[in-house]
Formats: C-alpha cells, sequence, structure tokens
C-alpha cells in the first residue's frame, strides 16, 4: 500500500523537531516542505535568550530549501513537542504565502492530522499585487 505524503512529511517534521533547540520555552516544533519536485526540506524551531532573535521551525525549513535554489513548494508539515495541533505564527504564514505560494498545510496531533491551504490559514493575505 502506497504511503499517503502527510504521512511521510509528518514523520520528517517529527526527525526534525528531535533537533530543535528550545532550552526556554521547552516547545519544540518540527517542519517539513515538500517541493513540487518530490525532495523534502525538513528544520526545527532554534531558541535564543534574545527571543527577538529566535527563529520558527517552518522559517528555517523554507529558508533551507530556498537557499538550496528550491522555488517552487506542494506541502508542508508541522509537529509539535507537547503532540498538539499548532497553526504557524502570524510572520510564519505571511512568508508561507509570499515565498511558497497556496501549499497544503498539514497539522499533526495526538488525534489525528488536519489539513489546510496557506489561504485557509492567512486569508486576504498581504502581497505585492494586494490592492
Amino acid at each position: 500500500m502506497k504511503e499517503d505524503i502527510a504521512d511521510i512529511l509528518i514523520r520528517e517534521a517529527q526527525r526534525s523537531m528531535r533537533r530543535a533547540i528550545a532550552p526556554y520555552s521547552g516547545f519544540k516544533v518540527g517542519a517539513a516542505l515538500l517541493t513540487k519536485k518530490g525532495k523534502i526540506y525538513g528544520g526545527c524551531n532554534i531558541e535564543n535568550p534574545s527571543l527577538m532573535l529566535s527563529i520558527c521551525a517552518e522559517k528555517v525549513t523554507l529558508v533551507k530549501a530556498l537557499s538550496e535554489g528550491e522555488k517552487s513548494f506542494k506541502a508542508l508539515a508541522i509537529v509539535t513537542g507537547d503532540g498538539e495541533y499548532s497553526t504557524p505564527c502570524g510572520s510564519c504564514r505571511q512568508l508561507i504565502t509570499e515565498l511558497a505560494g497556496n501549499i497544503d498545510i498539514y497539522l499533526a496531533s495526538k488525534k489525528g492530522i488536519k489539513k489546510y491551504s496557506a489561504n485557509d490559514l492567512l486569508p486576504h493575505a498581504f502581497s505585492k499585487n494586494f490592492a
């Protein structure tokens, strides 16, 4: 039986979450981003004592893929250490929408998987086309 893309991405996000550096909040997050070419990039959150310098897992993952020359994306999965659903913060939602487009976003928890589009999570997003 063929494995579902959401399951593959969630498993990679869980692996990435184990590398999270979250000594201040203890809130570990992992993300995995699928390109349209089928490559998967994983990332985790990294905290700093100056919280403004901390970076979210979604941003790490997106920037990692972009810095490798990727420009076309299909889906993103997000998991947290507490096993609950966690949507991207507003800043991540904006970057995802701007740089990855209206991709599918999977959130995993102990209860299962929820699927959204980037536009579901950030309706009326600010963009260069915003009027």
